[in-house]
């Protein structure tokens, strides 16, 4: 491939990122997803509880698609695997629509909306990443605050939707939008070209590939602290309003308000400390982010809460989840080189899906919330640990492998 002109660099690169927040825009709708649960449930005539199990198949979809992204990446390209991503989902959202028993209901909303989602998630992310290697932490924050912004806007758009259309259209007109907005994104994208990213850096060459990178004893820490601050962010987000209701004797409508106060935390986050990880050094902004996690586990663990303690706990944890998901890719650029992030950070992302269940299956297995909650803080201690000793590897990566790939 010929090499750009500055120009056309330019040009080409912010386009990649106006692409990356549409197209990200779109995938973040999934996150909607329990404004549909008390009606599919008396769809299906099933437990609710039944129901929203699809959405902890999606995540571990999400989270399995995107450790396989980098390689059909490298063989599609950024553009095709991302329109194949939208076309997935639309299918799968058209399929969920006609489903009518939970067997479809998990292989449609939950398998195939999860993978199409984590295709096109974390391999654009990653590429509008390597566009930017300078301004890495805004990027990042830019991209992920869309996808956050996307649950927030298709609440609403779905929202009306089921009151104008009903369930079953509702899924088709969403599945055929975010088709839509997916597609436009990906047209707007081009590859980052491997030998730019790495000319720009400011560091020195530091490119792993990912059988190098598990070979690090760094690469497990970072795997430690993400896998910690996603458990603790969606355990804790996704049964907020139980947690209100049960510990706090809130009101169901009180409790209600912590899906706005969650929202508004986690895109803070998001846009907060991904902006300061471009002026300080990432890890120490990871480091700040789980002593913020570890202030709200903390109100929830020892104090007798109210109303206006329990926003603030659940405002922490949303706010260093976050932001910890934001500044995460840049962190691994950071120790493993840019080149290889896809790989590098989706493997590592598999974390997010086991992070979206262990909770829960912690919970479940001895009962209440105290267990999980101190289990959760006992894991953010050692992380915080971790971040604090943590230190970029010493030796530079053996060249052949990079050479081969390249």
């Amino acid at each position: 491939m010929n090499p750009l002109t500055p120009s056309c660099y330019q040009r080409t690169r912010w386009l990649t990122l106006v692409g990356t927040i549409i197209t990200q825009f779109a995938l973040g709708s999934v996150y909607t997803w329990s404004l549909f649960n008390g009606q599919l449930a008396s769809k299906l005539d099933a437990p609710v509880s039944q129901v929203a199990f699809s959405f902890g198949l999606l995540s571990l979809g999400l989270a399995v698609a995107s450790s396989l992204a980098g390689k059909l990446q490298e063989r599609f390209g950024v553009r095709r695997v991302a329109i194949g991503a939208g076309i997935l989902m639309a299918l799968g959202f058209w399929l969920t629509a006609h489903a009518d028993n939970l067997m479809m209901l998990y292989l449609s909303a939950g398998i195939m909306v999860g993978l199409a989602d984590g295709a096109g998630y974390l391999m654009t992310l990653s590429n509008c990443v390597k566009w930017f290697p300078e301004r890495k932490g805004m990027i990042s924050a830019c991209a992920i605050g869309a996808y956050g912004l996307g649950s927030l806007g298709f609440k609403f758009i779905c929202g009306a939707l089921l009151g104008a259309v009903g369930l079953e259209q509702t899924f088709i007109i969403w599945g055929v939008a975010a088709m839509a907005m997916i597609i436009v994104g990906a047209l707007l994208m081009r590859d980052a070209p491997v030998q730019r990213a790495a000319v720009q850096s400011a560091q020195p060459s530091r490119d792993y590939t990912l059988a190098q990178s598990v070979r690090l004893p760094q690469y497990w820490m970072l795997a430690m602290m993400f896998l910690t601050a996603c458990m603790s962010g969606l355990y804790v987000i996704g049964i907020a309003k139980d947690i209100g209701e049960s510990l706090v004797h809130l009101s169901t409508q009180t409790a209600a308000s912590a899906v706005t106060v969650i929202a508004i935390a986690n895109l803070s986050g998001r846009l907060v400390l991904g902006v300061l990880s471009d002026k300080m050094a990432r890890i120490r902004v990871i480091s700040l982010a789980q002593i913020i996690s570890l202030t709200g586990m903390g109100i929830l663990l020892f104090t007798r809460m109210n109303e206006t303690t329990f926003f603030v706990s659940l405002a922490c944890i949303a706010f260093s989840f976050g932001g910890t998901i934001t500044v995460f890719p840049s962190l691994v650029s950071d120790f493993f080189g840019l080149n290889n992030l896809t790989k590098n950070y989706g493997l590592l992302y598999l974390g997010f899906g086991i992070g979206s269940v262990l909770g829960s299956l912690v919970a479940w297995v001895f009962g209440g919330f105290t267990v999980t909650f101190s289990l959760i803080m006992t894991l953010l201690v050692m992380s915080l640990l971790l971040s604090l000793t943590i230190r970029l590897p010493q030796r530079q990566p053996a060249a052949e492998p990079l050479l081969q790939r390249s």
